[in-house]
Formats: structure tokens, C-alpha cells, sequence
């Protein structure tokens, strides 16, 4: 092939006849009375491009309201779990809640939380 032009210039006409094509086989459907063939594949390629974005927006949106990333109240072990929901800690096991974007500690009714105070020992002399 002898080419006059170099390639750069050359006009890639896929995109536009293929278009053209797209759009005359509608308008020829249309005229003879069966353009909702046409409307019915014009609204199937839209949904197939629109709906995975959708569908991704929608589950990353979720996905930042429920997650919550922190570190358990016992042994400081960072970890990530779904809020609203009781689980263990990975690491020690202890039974959590978390509520708020913040893992809590699950305590049975009957249970007293205590934290323990160190004291300083002083001898009383006779």
C-alpha cells in the first residue's frame, strides 16, 4: 500500500458508520411500524450500560454507612465488622457490640464493670 497521508491523519469512519447504520435501521423500523423493536433495544443498551454503575454507586454508599473500622475495647486489636451487629473480637475473642461507629463491650445484666485503681502500700508503725 502507497499511502499519500500518514497514519495520524487518517479518520477512523467505524465509529461514525456504525452509528449511522444504528440510527437508519431505526428510522426504516419506525416507518414500517416496528419502532418499539427499536425502543425496546435502545432502552436494553442503556440499561446495560447504566445498571452496573448504579449498582456499584449504591453498594459503595452502603458499604461506608454500615462498616465501622476501630479497635476492641480489651485487647486493642483493630479489625473492621458491619455496625448494628454483635461479633467477637478476632483477636481475644471477648463479645462485642457495635453501635455508633465504635466496637463496646457485651456485659450481661447481671455483671458489675469494675476498673481497677492500683494503691500505693503505706506501713502503719506500732
Amino acid at each position: 500500500m502507497n499511502n499519500k497521508f500518514p497514519k495520524f491523519v487518517w479518520l477512523n469512519n467505524f465509529g461514525f458508520s456504525c452509528s449511522l447504520t444504528f440510527l437508519l435501521l431505526g428510522l426504516f423500523l419506525g416507518s414500517v411500524g416496528l419502532g418499539w423493536i427499536f425502543n425496546s433495544l435502545l432502552i436494553l443498551v442503556v440499561l446495560i450500560f447504566i445498571a452496573p454503575a448504579i449498582i456499584i454507586w449504591r453498594v459503595r454508599w452502603w458499604l461506608q454507612r454500615d462498616l465501622v473500622e476501630d479497635k476492641c475495647p480489651v485487647c486493642g486489636y483493630g479489625f473492621t465488622g458491619f455496625n448494628k451487629i454483635e461479633g467477637q473480637c478476632p483477636n481475644c475473642g471477648e463479645p462485642l457490640k457495635i453501635e455508633g461507629g465504635h466496637f463496646h463491650r457485651v456485659i450481661p445484666l447481671d455483671t458489675i464493670d469494675i476498673d481497677a485503681v492500683e494503691v500505693s502500700v503505706n506501713q502503719l508503725e506500732d
